[in-house]
């Protein structure tokens, strides 16, 4: 073998080494080297879904009361309503963590519903949303630490990335190359990453709005309750009302027919004629059409309720409460109002709308200011486990904006719109629950002085229709009259039984009204 093949093998091998060490300077994407500058890698999130798949799913529960003719046509009486829309009109099912007895209390059928009503349910779901997107926010501000392990085989092609070799030639010097290939080659890296925000006014007020959010959050879980109860309470007077109107019906219906058989047998005798007897049955007969129409009512009104507070939607329970008329508890309308702006959840939450709207403001203006941030890894590389070494990089970001295209302009500006626009609706807010204790103070006065009238017009017309039937059993008086004075009496129960229907709605309105409807129930009405 010659000098000159003795001399030229060994230069090869310099030469691939010479080329590999070219290379891991010259590209900054490997492993080692390229950790310090590249971005922390966080594993993927999950996409936030809505919370609800149903369109319209907030609803909302109002009560009203409206004067309309009354039944005995002669005066306007108050017709309660409580109107129930969206999520408060549905419950999930409750008998299945709550066994049913068949028989249900007012008090429980209110506990059933703030557990299962869809609108608390709902809104339940909305906090824990809201709780994680305050977690989501204040992740921002803590460290992020993260793991990895690689191993890579690689093969890298240096003029593709624009390294180029030119050898000059040294007279009496042999000529040599540098390969353009160099690899295979193979390496290990296990590395663990941390990165923390020292200095980020931005990430910080974004977490202040999202704690302020999350309380807005709980009070609108707390109002929802409140709306619940007045849903639930009100369904609960429905079928209790109901229920009364079909006691009224069956004596009325006792009533026809014993007048009606009075009239078969004066016919009998001779009397009185076939068409007072024919009288008295359509009478009768007018009594069971009323009848069956109202026992429809209460079986309507039942699967209402039920439908409120988680049950299984059908008529095939009782309730066992009832509610009589007691006055209110004594309080002035200065102190209901007082009390409403004190205690009413929805202005609280109002008021962090606003509290988190002026720190989405904060945030916005912040965008001007510098950021620091701070990252680090350590980790061990090599071509195998027993020839890894430790390696490590700290690294410190201190971030200016200069400019951003306009992008920090335009968030203050929505920001600015969101926080004037929720301005606004605290100021309503505001006037809407002054408007509710107002209305529910007026509905509680003209229900109380309702009641009265309809009390005294009840007691009235009794005495006349027991009069009317001693003239008639005498002789001295005919069918018709007696029919006449029925027709009142049963006029009078059905003023008097809407009357305390509206008085009790009116004062479960008020405790709506006021707040914390849940724990002043009993304090409003009256039941077991």
């Amino acid at each position: 073998m010659t000098k000159l093949a003795k001399f030229k093998r060994p230069c090869g091998g310099y030469a691939v080494i010479l080329a590999f060490a070219l290379y891991c300077f010259a590209v900054p994407a490997n492993a080692q080297f390229g950790a310090a500058a590249a971005q922390s890698q966080q594993g993927s999130q999950a996409n936030p879904l809505p919370l609800s798949g149903r369109t319209g799913a907030s609803g909302g529960v109002i009560a009203t009361q409206t004067a309309i003719p009354g039944t005995t046509t002669s005066v306007n009486t108050l017709n309660p309503t409580v109107q129930v829309s969206g999520a408060y009109s549905g419950s999930a099912n409750s008998t299945s963590a709550r066994p049913f007895s068949g028989k249900v209390s007012l008090q429980e059928a209110v506990e059933r519903a703030i557990t299962y009503n869809l609108g608390t349910v709902g809104m339940n779901q909305a906090l824990r949303q809201a709780h994680g997107q305050m977690r989501v926010a204040r992740s921002a501000l803590l460290p992020n630490v993260n793991g990895n392990f690689s191993e890579t085989e690689e093969t890298v092609n240096l003029a593709a990335i624009g390294v180029r070799f030119n050898v000059p030639t040294v007279p009496g010097v042999p000529s040599f190359g540098i390969p353009t290939l160099v690899g295979p080659f193979n390496y290990l890296d296990l590395r663990a990453r941390l990165t923390q925000t020292v200095a980020d006014f931005t990430a910080r007020n974004n977490y202040r709005a999202a704690q302020e959010s999350l309380r807005a959050a709980q009070f609108s879980a707390d109002d929802a309750r409140d709306l619940v109860v007045l849903a639930t309470g009100g369904a609960y007077l429905q079928v209790i009302a109901a229920k009364a109107r079909v006691q009224s019906a069956q004596a009325q219906l006792e009533t026809a027919n014993a007048v009606y058989q009075q009239t078969q047998m004066q016919l009998q005798f001779g009397k009185v004629p076939q068409i007072d007897v024919n009288r008295s049955q359509v009478a009768v007969l007018t009594q069971q059409q009323r009848l069956i129409s109202l026992q429809n009512d209460v079986a309507k009104q039942k699967i209402n309720l039920a439908r409120l507070t988680g049950l299984p939607p059908n008529e095939q329970y009782d309730i066992s409460d009832d509610v009589p008329f007691a006055a209110a508890p004594p309080l002035t309308l200065d102190e209901a109002v007082k009390q409403a702006l004190d205690q009413r959840a929805d202005l609280k939450a109002a008021e962090a709308q606003v509290r988190a709207a002026e720190r989405a403001v904060t945030a916005a203006r912040d965008e001007r200011y510098p950021s620091l941030s701070v990252s680090a890894d350590y980790g061990a590389i090599g071509t195998n486990p027993g020839q890894a070494r430790g390696t490590f990089t700290a690294v410190a970001t201190l971030t200016v904006p200069i400019w951003r295209g306009g992008r920090t302009e335009g968030d203050i500006e929505e920001t600015d719109a969101a926080l004037r626009q929720r301005q606004a609706e605290l100021e309503d807010q505001k006037s809407q629950i002054e408007s509710d204790v107002r209305n529910a103070y007026l509905d509680l006065q003209a229900a109380a002085s309702q009641v009265q009238v309809a009390e005294q017009n009840l007691d009235v017309t009794r005495q006349t229709l027991a009069q009317e039937r001693q003239r008639f059993e005498a002789g001295v008086s005919n069918d018709v009259v007696v029919t006449q004075a029925q027709e009142s009496v049963a006029s009078a129960e059905l003023d008097y039984i809407n009357s305390v229907f509206a008085h009790n709605v009116a004062k479960l309105s008020l405790a709506r009204a006021i707040g914390n409807a849940p724990q002043t129930l009993h304090q409003f009405l009256q039941f077991p």
